[in-house]
């Protein structure tokens, strides 16, 4: 047996560590002792004073990113994983049932309307459960319902609102739409808040939470349909419940990240070559890498140019190569 204790203990420590080292990386200058007397002094900072400066830049901008970004990464990671285990199959990602093409429909029409960022976030939710509705009620025509047909008429959702976005994209003015509905389609925490802790975080956290608790039941489904109602498991309800809060975690992450590819792919991976298939380990595993993964991408993203690079674009310089060679790990046969 892989020594799960020491692996989950391993990325609770990477996570308090890159935890730390992100309140030091940005563009404006703070000295260590000045962060850490931030820290164990927050109210003094906030005052109208010489150290005001250092408490927004720190508490109004750093922390809230740094946070969010960990939130990101463990939906993103623990919603891979879910899917990876109920669909029995390796390649699928969190956005494999129309979410984030959905989720991208609604913000472009937002920024083509709109451009308010509350009502892009809004609308980026809301599409992205509509795409997901779509996908189960399709999966579920002729009253047979099955896996295979989930992914199917994901794809053919996805598809659909992709479409809808190259529909947007090419009415959209050329100077200005455009580029905001590129951008933010690429994915970034630059524009995150403090208000987005209050309106995403309960979310995701209460999603995910629900997920971890359910991970023992993931072992039983991994074994098929037939054979999990033959023990007594009513697999359409688990079903619906694991779908319904992957689904809110990934439409909370499009909406107020943009679409951020390949790290519900990549860290289930990770993790199984830490924690094994378990299930029980698996989902609390991921879910603390997909956490210090996003937080390490997001500080990339911040450093490696002058100008921030969106995270899609990272995620997936370094997921591809990841990929290829877990392909050639596994000589071709399976991932």
């Amino acid at each position: 047996m892989k020594p799960t204790r020491h692996y989950i203990l391993l990325l609770l420590a990477a996570n308090v560590l890159i935890f730390l080292i992100s309140l030091f990386l940005g563009r404006y200058h703070i000295p260590a002792g000045e962060i850490w007397n931030a820290i164990m002094h927050p109210l003094s900072y906030s005052a109208d004073s010489d150290t005001r400066v250092v408490g927004v830049v720190l508490f109004q901008v750093r922390l809230p990113r740094i946070l969010i970004a960990m939130l990101v990464g463990a939906g993103l990671g623990i919603t891979g994983a879910s899917f990876q285990g109920i669909f029995r199959n390796p390649l699928v990602s969190p956005y494999i049932l129309g979410v984030s093409s959905g989720g991208g429909f609604g913000a472009a029409l937002a920024i083509l309307l709109f451009d308010d960022t509350r009502i892009i976030q809004l609308l980026a939710f809301v599409f992205g459960m509509i795409a997901v509705s779509i996908t189960y009620f399709i999966a579920r025509l002729g009253g047979r319902f099955s896996t295979y047909s989930l992914v199917l008429a994901g794809v053919v959702v996805g598809s659909f609102f992709s479409a809808l976005i190259s529909l947007l994209k090419y009415m959209a003015d050329t100077y200005t739409k455009l580029p905001a509905i590129v951008f933010w389609l690429m994915g970034s925490l630059a524009s995150v808040k403090i208000s987005d802790m209050t309106t995403t975080a309960p979310v995701i956290i209460i999603c995910v939470g629900l997920l971890v608790a359910l991970r023992w039941r993931f072992n039983i489904l991994s074994l098929g349909s037939d054979e999990a109602k033959g023990l007594g498991i009513n697999t359409t309800s688990l079903y619906v419940i694991i779908i319904v809060c992957s689904t809110m975690i990934a439409a909370s992450i499009v909406a107020i990240a943009g679409i951020i590819g390949w790290v519900g792919l990549v860290v289930p991976h990770l993790c199984r070559m830490m924690v094994g298939a378990d299930h029980e380990r698996l989902i609390p595993a991921s879910a603390l890498m997909g956490s210090a993964y996003m937080l390490l991408v997001d500080n990339l993203a911040r450093i490696m140019a002058a100008q921030e690079i969106p995270l899609g674009i990272v995620t997936a310089i370094i997921g591809a190569p990841f990929f290829a060679y877990l392909l050639k790990r596994s000589q071709g046969e399976h991932i």
